[in-house]
């Protein structure tokens, strides 16, 4: 049921009908420091005379401007106020039959009705302000009930706070809108904030008060745009939502664009969040901060939660039993971090996360905020560290969320050339705006400090950068040079960027950036986007393209597999094997291999072997660690039967075997600097066979960094050579160089039988010999496997 479902009908105050919501309402929101019980409001003192020293046209003009939902400063009215010989107490309470004003100290005094509409008004001869009243609103024969006069508190947001917004600079703009449960002059409530500026009016409803968008009309922070309101009594777990009155004079109602925590789908409210979550991650937290990503080893396990793993009768795991499940999976397979499909809240599963409606709070599909905060601290525990994907690009057309937010075209453009999406059929950021971009920017480092996340991926950047991004001729607007660049949204990727790595140095950006953006993972200084990492997409689809050939046509497309070579070190790249290539017809990444059943399995395991030695960080998506069959779905789980194969020890593996291969290359990459310690540096990589394309080999080294001024260090230095045989028939005596001399061992062979592999190589060692070959001082004979990839590595230190 919507919040307009709930909404009590208005009716004359004289019938009652409004008592049922207050007495919901007034209660939820009595609190200890209530003046006066009930009993005390029994006999009020008789009311004064109207005090005589207003002006009545401004009276007058306020009087009507609340009644008909136009008074923007509603306190400039409502709450007390200094008047001759006293203060007068003016209360806003629609429906009620009548309202006692009850000083901290001093007499009751029952106010005057002075506006059908529900103004009441009562004079305090002798009060001075600052006046500490309650208020005992009365409801005819429901009862009356006490009330906290929000009007009778000072704004929560302050002056500095409103300037920074507006500059776009405050980092911590979550911190002042939304919604605050917190103590304001002594009484408990919450303070919402909302920006929206081309309302005539804001009021915040929710269950606190009947969803009634008469009773909690907010206050105008002038130019900003910002309104606010502190709401005495509203606690943790209260829906609510900001009914606005647009300029037309239409009412909407809409999220909170910074609500910490929402409903669950297809419920829409947003919820009250007071975070009691204290984090046991110091430890992790102060080692992230001295990490240097880019020289450690990172292999990104990329994870939909709501598809990973299910419950026994098909129900979506909580964010406890992921944390359980995934970080114990997670530490087995030997993957360092888990990347998340965007757990930001989201209305459709369909979209997998990617059109977001709450920025700041996680899907309460699997629990609560501090629920989520629990994962994250899980994963920590367990020397996981998690990503999020986040989606600054755009945003859907749900007309509670973002959209035509107070009325108008705030958070995307009014010109549909730059703010609809042609592919997504969504709505795209106004990065022009200052206020936009704080919004974004708050997000962003939102996720890392209040959940600890050790990184954001940033969707669909390539969308961001160009202003003809799948726009055809007179569909896009050129920038102010006339070129295609979209030169608001790079600013904004560059301060995002900046801001994120000056305030969280440990954490990680990433830009999944599908175009030749020069510069996406290189500092702003040196004229680059500011990105710490850039997802390979050239990398990913020339090599799958060529893992889909029959090996007999492999040769036609070899180039195809070494051309990632020549631009590896021009960004800090991730290998992704991501979600983006299993979905949408595409098959499994096992069913895009050709060949038999069993070659299948062999090329997706030389697949692997082939990737993790390549230069560039690894990511893999959920299910290909197995060979999932079919094409993922969000709506079902993993196919985890598939691993059933090894409780049977006479079934040769496959699945199993697949799953056991990825182990294992983490597990062996991690022990090897070699393949992470220069995966940005050229130095760190050199070709020894990258031609033989009538065999489909290639093979090169790796080598960890050295000290120039040491000659031992480079002697000494972690090494690992990969020699990919790509081909189903196996080569006997294939000659490889070396680096240097010395007995050298297979620290991982995807063709092995307990892989489910055909078992054939090098007895797990070898001896090289001194003749010179692929322009290293020594070689070997090697028998490379069917369809399989040989890692090598020194058994020794160098002779």
């Amino acid at each position: 049921m919507s919040p307009k479902d709930r909404k009590p009908k208005r009716a004359p105050k004289t019938d009652g009908s409004g008592a049922a919501a207050a007495e919901a309402v007034d209660t939820a929101v009595a609190t200890p420091e209530d003046p006066a019980s009930l009993a005390q409001l029994a006999a009020p003192t008789p009311t004064p005379p109207a005090p005589a020293t207003v002006d009545p046209a401004v009276y007058e003009r306020d009087v009507q401007a609340l009644v008909h939902r136009d008074l923007a400063d509603p306190h400039r009215l409502l709450g007390a106020h200094p008047v001759e010989g006293g203060v007068v107490v003016r209360a806003w309470r629609p429906d009620a039959a009548g309202v006692t004003v009850h000083p901290e100290r001093g007499d009751a005094v029952t106010a005057r009705l002075v506006h059908d509409a529900g103004l009441f008004e009562a004079t305090l001869p002798g009060a001075e302000l600052p006046l500490r009243y309650g208020l005992a609103v009365d409801y005819g024969e429901h009862g009356s009930f006490p009330v906290q006069d929000p009007y009778r508190h000072s704004p929560t947001v302050g002056e500095l706070d409103l300037h920074l917004m507006g500059e776009g600079r405050h980092e911590a703009l979550w911190e002042k809108l939304g919604a605050h449960v917190t103590e304001l002059d002594g009484e408990r409530g919450t303070a919402f904030a909302v920006w929206a500026p081309n309302a005539r009016s804001v009021s915040v409803v929710g269950e606190f008060d009947g969803w009634d968008g008469r009773l909690h009309p907010m206050r105008s922070l002038g130019p900003s745009g910002v309104w606010e309101l502190f709401v005495p009594g509203v606690g943790d777990g209260v829906p609510y939502k900001y009914e606005i009155r647009t300029a037309d004079g239409t009412l909407v109602l809409h999220a909170d664009p910074f609500a910490f925590q929402t409903q669950i789908p297809p419920e829409t409210d947003s919820v009250v969040h007071e975070s009691r979550h204290e984090w046991q991650d110091d430890a992790w937290m102060e080692q992230r901060d001295k990490t240097d990503h880019l020289a450690a080893p990172m292999s990104a396990y990329e994870v939909h939660l709501p598809s990973w793993r299910r419950g026994a009768g098909d129900e979506l795991l909580s964010y406890a039993d992921l944390a359980d499940q995934l970080a114990e999976y997670c530490v087995e397979m030997g993957f360092t971090h888990v990347e998340l499909l965007p757990v930001m809240g989201h209305p459709f599963p369909g979209s997998w996360g990617y059109q977001v409606t709450s920025y700041f709070a996680p899907t309460p599909r699997h629990g609560s905020p501090d629920d989520f905060r629990a994962f994250v601290d899980r994963m920590h525990e367990r020397g996981i560290g998690v990503l999020l994907d986040w989606v600054p690009a755009h945003f859907p057309r749900d007309a509670w969320a973002l959209a035509q937010f107070d009325g108008t075209a705030l958070y995307e453009h009014a010109d549909p050339r730059r703010g609809s999406h042609p592919d997504w059929g969504t709505l795209i950021f106004n990065f022009g705006r200052n206020e936009v971009r704080n919004f974004l920017l708050a997000s962003a480092l939102f996720w890392v400090k209040e959940f600890h996340v050790d990184g954001l991926r940033v969707d669909a950047v390539a969308s961001m950068l160009y202003l003809d991004y799948s726009r055809k001729e007179g569909e896009w607007v050129p920038n102010v040079h006339g070129g295609r660049e979209d030169l608001e949204a790079v600013e904004f990727l560059k301060e995002m960027n900046e801001v994120v790595y000056a305030r969280e140095p440990g954490t990680i950006t990433a830009a999944e950036e599908s175009t030749s953006w020069p510069g996406v993972s290189r500092p702003t200084y040196l004229g680059g986007l500011g990105f710490g990492f850039k997802w390979n997409m050239g990398w990913m689809h020339d090599t799958l393209e060529y893992f889909q050939q029959d090996p007999v046509n492999r040769r036609y497309h070899h180039h195809g597999l070494t051309f990632s070579l020549h631009y590896a070190f021009s960004e800090n790249f991730v290998l992704p094997l991501s979600h983006d290539e299993v979905v949408h017809g595409k098959g499994s990444l096992l069913t895009k291999m050709p060949g038999d059943p069993w070659q299948k399995l062999a090329n997706l395991r030389a697949l692997y072997g082939y990737m993790w030695a390549h230069p560039g960080k690894n990511l893999l998506f959920m299910g290909q660690e197995f060979a999932q069959e079919r094409e993922w779905s969000h709506e079902r789980s993993l196919d985890w039967h598939l691993l059933d194969e090894r409780h049977d020890p006479s079934t040769p593996p496959t699945h199993s075997g697949v799953q056991a291969v990825v182990r294992d290359l983490n597990h062996v990459m991690r022990e090897h600097p070699a393949l992470w310690e220069r995966d940005v540096d050229p130095a760190g990589f050199w070709w020894l066979e990258p031609n033989d394309a009538e065999r489909n080999i290639v093979a090169f080294a790796r080598g960890a960094a050295f000290d120039p001024d040491d000659p031992k260090t480079l002697e000494d230095r972690d090494l690992v050579v990969c020699v990919a045989n790509l081909s189903p028939v196996p080569r006997e005596g294939y000659r490889v160089g070396l680096p240097r001399g010395g007995a050298w061992r297979e620290a991982l062979n995807t063709d092995a039988a307990e892989y489910g592999g055909s078992g054939m190589g090098n007895g797990g060692r070898v001896i090289p010999d001194d003749t010179p070959w692929h322009g290293q001082p020594c070689s070997a004979a090697l028998t490379l496997p069917p369809l399989g990839v040989l890692w090598l590595v020194p058994e020794t230190p160098a002779p």
